[in-house]
Order: C-alpha cells, then structure tokens, then sequence
C-alpha cells in the first residue's frame, strides 16, 4: 500500500475494479492482491487518493457498522480490532460469534495509543466527526497514522453523506461502501452478491409502493429511546435510517433536518404527530431483555403527557425493530426496509415482505 493516508471517506474506486476470480468469496485464493485485482485506488470525499497494491492483512473497525461489513464479505480473520462492538446478539448468530471473538481496543472510540500500536495497516472509520461519540479530539493525526503505517478511510455512508446537500434517499451509499470494502479487501464476487441481495429485497418494496404519492405515504418518527427521553434525538435525512424510512414507503418526520442527526424538543415531535413510530432500541443481548426495553419505551410514550396524545400512540402503530439495523450501514439495512414496508402497507406487501428476516 501507498504511504498516504486517506482522511476522509471512501468515495470511489477507480481502478482494479476487474481480475477476481469468480471463486467463492473468502477463501483465501480470493483475497490475495492477484485475485482482487490490484491495484486498487480509492478517492476520498475531497477528491485525494490512495492506493492499496494488496490487500489489506490486520485491519481495525471503529465500530460495528464496518465490522459487520467485513465479517460477511469473510476477512473478519483479517480484523486485529474494534471499538463501539456490537452487543451480544446483535447480529445474525454465525457473524455474531466472530464478532464477539475480535479484540476491543475501545468499547466506544478507540484511544490513540492502542489504535496506532495495534499493528494494522487499514483502519476503517465510521464517521468523519466522532464529536459526539466524544474523544474526537484525541484521534490520530494523519502524519501518526502514516507513520504507523496505517491507512486510514471512512465509510461513504456515513461519512461523505452528512457533507454533502442531498439527503439519503436509497441505499446506493451502503451498497456502495460494501462494494468498495469488497475490492479493497480482494472479495469482489462476495460483495457483488450481497449487493444483488440487498437489491432484490428492496425491489420489491419499490414496486409495491411506486404508485403511492409521496404526501399520501404515512409519516414516521424514530424514537431512539436509548438516546435519553428528557431531549428527543431527530433523525435526519443524511443518516442511512432516512434512506430506509423513505425506501419502505415513510415519510421521515424529520426528513426536512439537514446532517444525520438532530437533538430537538417534544413540542417538535407532538407538532409533527407521525402516524407510526418505531421503538428504537439497541440490542441488550437477549430476546427478553429486548422487548422489556421495547415495553419500557412504548410505556414512556404512553404515559409521557406530551406524547400521550399524538395519533399513533393512540392508535398503538409501533414497530419494535431495533436501532442497529436502522441506523447503522449494512446489509442488514434492506431486511428493515422490508420490515418497515410490510407493517405500513400490509395489502401491498404483507408477511412476504418480510419473511426471512
């Protein structure tokens, strides 16, 4: 790999794109640099680039959402370390023992030191400001990453979309970021299929609602409970969960908040008056511990006078689904999109939609 460091996300790949072998991705005769292609060049958001002349062998993820991506393109053997891990349970049970098997340099954002001593040479990172992650300030600076001897990139998603002036819509940012994680790591084939599934899935809801017009489409608020109930937390329409709300037929409540997320105030919410809302909740490594949080949060909602009248509390039109696969960029994104979908258009789509899940 080149010595530059790439400071913000991956953007583009412009070369390498060819070569795999069409063998079964993460084996190892996929991931070497023959087999993937190599070289391979990434563009940042800013235009600057960086070449992998192999594939990338100790990697580290700043949090689950890359970690994820890894695991199923089959490199999580390459994975020396993350922050932010996932909860036990969080993901599907095969990637979820391999999850709970990777290091944990951090169990929010990774401390400098142990980051640049922890012998990688790609360090995956999330967003592009860990402000209110907190610790931001104490990250690696370019020059300590290149003289470490780390290569350091962003996901596009999560990244790139909170900069630029359109909101996410779809899910080509995420399929895009598997895509790119897919030639940098050699597993193309392996990261085209789980593209072609994510599209698949979200094809279908695509034709069910194309004739719903969007003033007509239910309008829906994310309650991330987990994020405190004194100040409601807004999720707006550069953060991957505005792409799966308006990909399910939504209309994010909030979708007119630029950035990705927002603190706002009841009153904003009660104003809003969404005909669904969806329990955000993290996963808390069990089936009954989930839907205690998920009590405890329709509960609030219920009882809180500020809330207790809005239309869908009255009408009971919850969805108990799960903040991860919500909110952070993954495959796992289209299998909530169809969730979504087939609660707010049973008619149309119906347990179909979302079997499989």
């Amino acid at each position: 790999m080149t010595s530059a460091v790439t400071v913000l996300a991956v953007a583009a790949l412009a070369t390498g794109c060819g070569g795999a072998d069409g063998g079964a991705a993460g084996k190892a005769g996929d991931r070497d640099g023959a087999a993937g292609g190599f070289p391979v060049t990434v563009t940042d958001c800013d235009g600057r680039r960086t070449t992998f002349s192999a594939a990338p062998r100790k990697i580290v993820t700043s949090n689950a959402s890359s970690l994820e991506m890894l695991l199923r393109l089959g490199v999580g053997d390459r994975v020396v370390g993350t922050g932010f891990p996932p909860g036990k349970g969080t993901l599907p049970p095969g990637l979820d023992a391999q999850a709970q098997r990777v290091p944990v340099l951090g169990k929010t954002v990774i401390p400098k030191e142990k980051l640049l001593g922890s012998g990688a040479d790609l360090y995956i990172d999330t967003f592009a400001s860990m402000g209110n992650m907190g610790g931001a300030a104490t990250g690696p600076t370019d020059a300590e990453f290149a003289a470490a001897g780390i290569e350091h990139v962003y996901l596009a998603s999560t990244a790139c979309a909170p900069r630029k002036k359109v909101p996410q819509r779809d899910l080509s940012a995420v399929e895009g970021d598997i895509r790119r994680l897919g030639q940098v790591t050699g597993t193309t084939p392996r990261a085209v299929q789980l593209v072609a599934e994510m599209e698949k899935k979200v094809s279908v809801v695509r034709k069910a609602v194309a004739d719903v017009p969007t003033e007509k489409r239910p309008s829906y608020f994310f309650f991330d409970f987990d994020a405190g109930t004194k100040q409601p937390v807004a999720v707006c329409n550069r953060q991957v969960a505005n792409a799966v709300l308006t990909e399910a037929g939504a209309r994010n409540v909030f979708a007119d908040c630029a950035g990705d997320f927002r603190p706002v105030s009841w009153e904003d919410v009660v104003g809003r008056n969404p005909d669904w809302i969806q329990l955000g909740v993290r996963n808390r490594g069990s089936a009954a511990a989930n839907e205690k949080a998920f009590d405890d949060a329709e509960h609030f909602l219920r009882t809180f006078p500020a809330t207790a009248g809005l239309r869908a509390v009255k009408e009971g039109k919850f969805l108990r689904i799960g903040s991860e696969q919500t909110t952070i960029a993954g495959v796992g994104n289209a299998d909530t999109v169809r969730r979504i979908a087939a609660t707010l258009y049973p008619d149309r789509l119906g347990e179909a939609a979302g079997a499989g899940n």
